[in-house]
């Protein structure tokens, strides 16, 4: 399958049912967020993990907050460099009631435009992964990345 053509799909688990070395990647990125630890291998030592696990799940595994409503929510996207594109995921951002607090788009480049987004999606408001799917299900969008989430 085309990587332009591959769809992620997104899945809510209980701690319980995830793999340890996964959060080992999640603590060992708490770890380097923070400060307390300086290197990768560092951070790998103490959570029990090895490097290379940290670099093979460091992108896909992040930890959900069922509070994620009410909270700001910043993801990037790589989009086709068409007209229109971006006007169709902030129509989306605004059918789940988001506010947009910042954007910015590169440059294109090959054809493609890479873009960060801080959403704040107010209490009671949205559904902060019906929103995600739909903006990754987009035509032109080639790739989301949730970068983080703060309140």
């Amino acid at each position: 399958m085309d990587k332009r053509e591959e769809k992620k799909k997104y899945y809510v688990v209980r701690e319980r049912a995830v793999p340890e070395v996964l959060l080992g990647v999640v603590e060992a990125r708490k770890l380097l967020d923070s400060g307390k630890v300086q290197t990768v291998q560092e951070a790998a030592s103490l959570t029990g993990i090895s490097r290379s696990s940290f670099y093979k799940y460091k992108d896909d595994i992040f930890p959900f907050h069922e509070e994620a409503k009410g909270k700001t929510l910043t993801f990037t996207l790589e989009m086709d460099d068409e007209p229109g594109l971006l006007s169709n995921v902030l129509k989306t951002i605004a059918g789940f009631h988001g506010n947009i607090l910042t954007i910015h788009q590169s440059v294109p480049i090959n054809s493609a435009a890479m873009l960060t987004l801080s959403v704040r999606i107010p209490d009671g408001e949205g559904d902060v992964s019906e929103m995600v799917e739909q903006i990754e299900q987009s035509e032109g969008v080639r790739y989301l990345k949730i970068a983080g989430s703060t309140e």
